[in-house]
């Protein structure tokens, strides 16, 4: 195994970003086998509520890993970051 034991955070943020991607290629698939614009679009509005739990998850994970690390002002800058993220895509 050319992979060494990585961080048990790392290791549950890579899990997760792997079981989606997993999501996203069944649901491609899924999608041709249907071979409908209707199907495609339900199928479609279901990942768009999978991104960003997604995402938040993976940072969740990442921040409680450097939560002993980093200090508390760092901490809540990285929040703040996330946050503005989401704010800045919302409709």
């Amino acid at each position: 195994m050319f992979f060494f034991l990585p961080d048990k955070h790392v290791l549950a943020m890579a899990t997760v970003r792997i079981l989606s991607s997993m999501i996203e290629l069944t649901a491609a698939i899924l999608m041709l086998k249907l071979n409908r614009v209707e199907a495609a679009l339900k199928i479609n509005a279901t990942l768009a509520f999978v991104g960003p739990t997604v995402m938040l998850t993976v940072m969740a994970l990442g921040l409680w890993g450097l939560a002993g690390k980093i200090s508390p002002v760092k901490m809540l800058t990285i929040i703040l970051g996330v946050g503005l993220i989401f704010y800045g895509v919302r409709r």
